[in-house]
Order: C-alpha cells, then structure tokens, then sequence
C-alpha cells in the first residue's frame, strides 16, 4: 500500500515576459497569510536580485510555499527569457501541474508556446489564468480561442484538451472561475480551491527506499553547494548518509559516492527552514555533498537506484574575462587580481549550472561560456556591482565537427512586431544569414514573425531590434540544432575612433572629431592611449588626439570664439559595448566605468599584432 502525502500539491508558474506570474506568486502569498497583516512587502519579493527588479525579469527559478485549508502548496516561479529556458525545463521536474499565464490582451506568445510544449510533453495538468483582465484593451475570449488553438497544436493526449479557466487581476489579488472581470469583493480563494481540486496529489511512496532528483544548484557562504529537488520517493533524513549517483561515463557506468547530509531545508512562505526530514513529494534543500551536480539522484546507500537524468543545454556562447590591465586599473574598484576573478567564477558555478568555466594559456585570463549574451551580461554587471574590475571579449560561438564539418549552433526565433517593421525586420536579418521561415498575422495590427539564423548572426540582434522597431518588438529565440558554419558575417560598419595619448578629453578636440564619425566620450572625460573615443565614418581605425586644448592667441573674433556645439555622444551600456567590440577590443568594466579599449594600446604593438595575425 503506497502511502501518498494528500495534503501536498506542487505546481509550476509558468508564462511569457512580462504576463504577471512573479505579481500573481506575490498575491497568492498575500492571500494564505503567509506576511504577516503588518509586514512591509515589497512588490515582486521574489525577484530577489537587483537584476531581477530592474529588468522587470525572473533570471532563477525560484519556490514559496503556502498553505491552503490545511494543504501545502509548493509554487515554483520561473523565468520567461529565452536565455534562461534552462530554468524552466528543470522546475517542470518538481511539480505536478502547472498554473499557465496568459496576457489579456496580448494574448499567447512563443515563450508561452515553450513551456507549454514543454509541460505537455511531461503529461503536466494545466489551470489557465487570464491575467489583467481590467485592462482597457482585454480581449478574454478571444485570448481562450487563441490559447485552445495552441492546445490543438501541442497536445499528445485527448484530456490535454481540456482545462479549467480563471480570469484574474494579479495586481488586485482578484480571480473567479470562468471568463469575466472578477468582482471587487472577490479575492483569490477561487484559483487557491482550483489548484487543490485540479492539480494532483503527488504520485510518491514515503515507504519505498530514498530517491531524490537534484533539478537545480545554489550556493551558500557558509554551507557551500546546495543541492535543490525533489524526493520521488522515501525520506530524506538530516544526518543520514546517503548515495550520490553521478552521471555515468565509459570508464564508469554507475559512479556512486557516499555522504553525510550536514543540513536539510524545506520552504516556508518564502524563507527556507531547517527540518529534520523531507517525505516523498516534498521540495528540499540540502547540503553537505560538494560534487553534486544538476541530474544527479541522492539514493538510499545500501541500494542505490538513479532516477532518470535531467539534461543541461550546453553553453552556445563563450567570451574570455581577464584581470583589468588599463593604466586606470585599481582605481575604482575593490577586487582587482586574478586570484578574485577565479574565486568569483568558481563560485558563480556552484549555483549556476548553465555557465561554464576553463583555464587559458593565461593565468590572468578564464574563458566563461553560457546560453545566451543576456546571461552572460547579468553575470558581469553583478560582479562589477560587487566591486569587481575586469575586462571582457567580444563574445564568440562555441562550434563543433560533425562528421568532418566545422558546424555552428543555429537558433530558431519569433518576434512580434507592428506591421510596418516587417520590412525592416527582415532588412535586418538578411546580412546576419538569417531565413525567414513563417509569417501570419497576430493581434490586430502586429504580425509574427518566424526565422532559423546562426547563434553568431544574432549576437546584438535584440538591441537592434527594440531600436529599428522603437522599442514594440517581442523577441523570443531558442536553440534549435546545429548548421555548417556560414562563413564570414558583417559586424560593424565603421572603424574605431582610438585616442593616442593619455588626459582629459577637451571640447574644441571633440568638435573637429564628431565630423569624423560618432563620439562615445564627452568633454573632461578620462581618457588613456588606446581607449576607443568613438565609431569612424570609415571602416579603418582613426588614431586621434582628443585632449587637444585651443590654443591661446591674442586674436580675438565673435566667430572664433564662439561654444563648440557637440552632439550627445552614444553611451554605451554593457551590453551594446559587448556587441559593438571587434575581435582585437575589449570592454574594461569596473563599478562606476564602462570604457571600451584595443586589445593592445600602444600603435607599435597594435602594428605588431596585425602583422603577425596576417602571417
């Protein structure tokens, strides 16, 4: 007789950017009590990294419990950008349904495609919530016809086709059954009764031996690695020892460790609490096992069966980080050598297991892949905000042979825009080898736009985009396989404006520059030899003297001495430096700067490294 914990539900929040799952975790929090009447909340609690709050996105999957009439619920709050899709593949793992998202009035989109597809695939149960139904151009019912179409075009089963419906007001913390705008006296004890009522108990056997499937990493200062899952069946004891079944390889089919749990944690409201035990069904943390990786099962010791693997993507992008080597290097941040930046990234994959990390020919120098440029952009600005100097590559694809053949990583894309920017979507994407695959209409006045284009084409792609599109596209890209590598693809139109000496930048040299091309520097800015001051009209570079100061005569004019009028230079963010550098640049990142420089400074060693390149 299997005995299961009934009074426990597990369910996933899953959406596309920006459709209220983190609000709506936020209310159904606020609902069950688990703040306290008095407790001052802030919005999106658990968005927890500055990041996070100001990117409006989640980047980690995360998890809360309530409780609800007596039952446990698990939510799991997970990402809906592409780059962290990873994320939301390993939190389908803990739960046994989902709670689907959807815009009002935006409607489906191919984020929600993913998961969703995702979802079905595992057989998952799914509540539908119409979200923002009080916005002034909701479309409810026409929203459900456009999300039970795209159960038509995913389901693998006949009661895939059929799900309850909620309409709700997250920000509100309002719901009802069914299509409609809920009342004002209403709150969400509706949506609380449909997840008891349609998300299953979980299916696991507290009698059987231990079996616990590790879906994600975190790290602790004072714990160390953290292993965060789910108990398929058993109980996970603190103190006992327990077997870790690793990834298999050749050498060894089955390697098996044994170790001691040193601390077990369960989630409470939004805090983790230490526990004694964890029964089968339950989330858990645990620590105490160092070689724990994501896939990994924790057994019981004397028969130690591994469940089957969860898989990671494989990082598709790579850039180096090295020790800042500028001559105003140590003058603005605290962690400066080499032996900080290794610790740093050593310990950004305790908990971070879709980044890798290797050594160079340089002991100033690591090579960190990840999924995607955005991953890779919150990664450095942490670490510059946690007071790190370093400086960063353009990022490069990661390419393999396949039978004999150099072959590159090919991404497949949605992007929903406004009709008149289809021409300059596909303008856009032409250069960067990229196909269009499909076109159909989406909401009134948007279309949809479907294209496969090599990972590399598409490196600044997104920043394009919201530009040329004023801000009102919606990009979504995933990986989609490999290709043979397609040669050579245009970067940047212009050269590199590089200062020649070292000072401060003055406005009468800035002024006989901007004819020359676009300035990146403005006027009593800090500037070195070798630092790039601006983009050339020009595909070559331009060695410039930018600190030259007017010279004093005695002759004196209205028209000479009339203001230098400088147009606003481009500033540049992290991320539109990264993907503005060539191959021979670097960014040089420290808390308060982001200057972009030649990988070598001086001209002479500058000449030196093109000789020997075209040798």
């Amino acid at each position: 007789m299997t005995k299961k914990p009934e009074n426990l539900r597990n369910i996933a929040l899953v959406a596309h950017v920006d459709h209220g799952k983190t609000t709506l975790l936020d209310a159904l929090l606020r609902s069950t009590g688990t703040f306290a009447a008095h407790a001052a909340v802030i919005d999106r609690v658990m968005d927890s990294d500055d990041q996070e709050r100001e990117r409006g996105i989640t980047i980690l999957a995360k998890a809360a419990q309530v409780v609800w009439k007596g039952t446990k619920i698990n939510l799991v709050d997970t990402p809906g950008h592409a780059d962290f899709g990873g994320e939301v593949e390993r939190a389908l793992a803990l739960v046994d349904g989902i709670l689907l998202l959807v815009d009002a009035a935006e409607g489906p989109l191919p984020q929600t495609r993913y998961v969703l597809s995702k979802a079905l695939a595992l057989d998952l149960p799914v509540i539908l919530v119409i979200n923002k139904v009080d916005r002034q151009d909701a479309r409810a019912e026409e929203v459900l016809h456009e999300v039970e179409q795209l159960f038509l075009d995913l389901a693998h089963a006949d009661h895939h086709l059929s799900f309850p419906v909620y309409s709700a007001v997250a920000r509100e913390s309002r719901s009802m059954l069914g299509i409609g705008m809920p009342d004002m006296s209403q709150d969400l004890s509706s949506l609380l009764d449909g997840i008891i009522e349609h998300i299953p108990v979980p299916d696991n056997d507290a009698d059987a031996p231990l079996q616990a499937l590790v879906t994600n990493l975190d790290a602790s200062d004072y714990l160390g690695r953290l292993a965060i899952g789910r108990v398929i069946s058993g109980v996970l004891r603190k103190g006992d020892q327990v077997a870790l079944c690793q990834k298999p390889t050749d050498a060894n089919p089955v390697p098996v460790i044994k170790r001691k749990l040193s601390s077990l944690f369960a989630f409470t409201g939004i805090e983790r609490t230490e526990v004694a035990e964890v029964v089968a069904g339950d989330l858990f943390i645990v620590a105490g096992i160092e070689e724990v990786e994501v896939g990994d099962t924790i057994a019981a010791p004397d028969n130690p069966v591994p469940l089957q693997r969860l898989e990671v993507d494989e990082p598709v992008l790579r850039m180096s980080f090295g020790v800042n080597t500028s001559p105003y290097a140590g003058k603005d941040g605290k962690y400066l050598t080499s032996r900080h930046l290794r610790d740093r990234l050593h310990k950004e994959i305790l908990g971070n297991v879709s980044i890798k990390i290797a050594n160079t020919e340089s002991a100033d120098i690591m090579e960190v892949a990840g999924r995607g440029e955005l991953q890779l952009a919150v990664l450095i600005e942490n670490m510059r905000r946690e007071g790190f100097e370093l400086q960063v590559s353009r990022p490069e694809v990661i390419t393999k042979e396949i039978d004999g053949k150099k072959q590159e990583p090919l991404e497949s894309g949605t992007c929903d825009v406004p009709e008149e920017y289809v021409g300059a979507i596909t303008q856009a994407l032409a250069p960067r080898k990229g196909r269009i695959t499909d076109l159909r209409p989406g909401d009134p006045g948007r279309t949809i736009v479907s294209f496969e284009a090599p990972s590399r084409g598409l490196i600044g792609f997104r920043s394009l985009l919201l530009t040329v599109t004023r801000g009102t596209a919606l990009l979504h890209q995933s990986l989609a396989g490999w290709m043979p590598w397609c040669g050579e693809l245009p970067h940047r139109l212009g050269g590199a404006m590089v200062a020649d000496r070292m000072g401060t930048s003055t406005a009468y040299a800035l002024d006989n520059l901007q004819l020359r091309g676009t300035l990146f520097v403005s006027p009593g800015d800090d500037l070195y030899e070798g630092m790039v001051v601006g983009e050339n009209a020009r595909e070559d570079e331009m060695v410039v003297n930018a600190v030259r100061a007017k010279e004093k005569t005695n002759i004196r004019t209205h028209s000479h001495d009339d203001g230098p009028k400088l147009a606003t230079p481009v500033t540049h963010t992290l991320e539109t430096a990264i993907e503005w550098i060539g191959d021979d640049e670097l960014v040089e990142v420290t808390p308060n700067f982001i200057r972009i420089r030649k990988r070598y400074l001086s001209m002479e060693d500058r000449r030196k490294y093109t000789k020997k390149s075209s040798n």
